[in-house]
């Protein structure tokens, strides 16, 4: 069984503990899939993901939209300690860009 229009967000990992590549499904963290090869752990994430949302939807429990199909504002907020704000105040100012700028472009790396 697979989702028809599937657009979650899956990645595929080796564990070392499990001698296993790792389906995982970021919508849904309590799932996963071991297999052989990565190709059989995300066809088997997709398959437990895809009979996870029957079973919640004959519940009638909320399914999670996929992580691609919503709207981000681009803002957050984040609180660090003062000491590390002034450092960063500092190093924009002596970079000539704004906080915000250099925040970005810290996190974009």
């Amino acid at each position: 069984m697979t989702l028809k229009n599937d657009r979650y967000a899956y990645r595929v990992i080796w564990s070392n503990s499990d001698q296993a590549y790792v389906g995982l499904c970021a919508e849904f963290p309590a799932l996963s899939w071991l297999a052989g090869t990565p190709e059989a752990a995300l066809k088997g994430i997709r398959r437990v993901v895809a009979e996870g949302i029957q079973i919640m939807e004959a519940d009638g429990d909320p399914i999670p939209p996929p992580l691609s199909e919503k709207k981000y504002s681009g803002k957050f907020s984040v609180r660090i300690p003062p000491i590390v704000h002034r450092d960063l105040s500092i190093e924009a100012a002596e970079e000539g860009v704004s906080l915000n700028r250099l925040i970005s472009a810290k996190l974009a790396r």
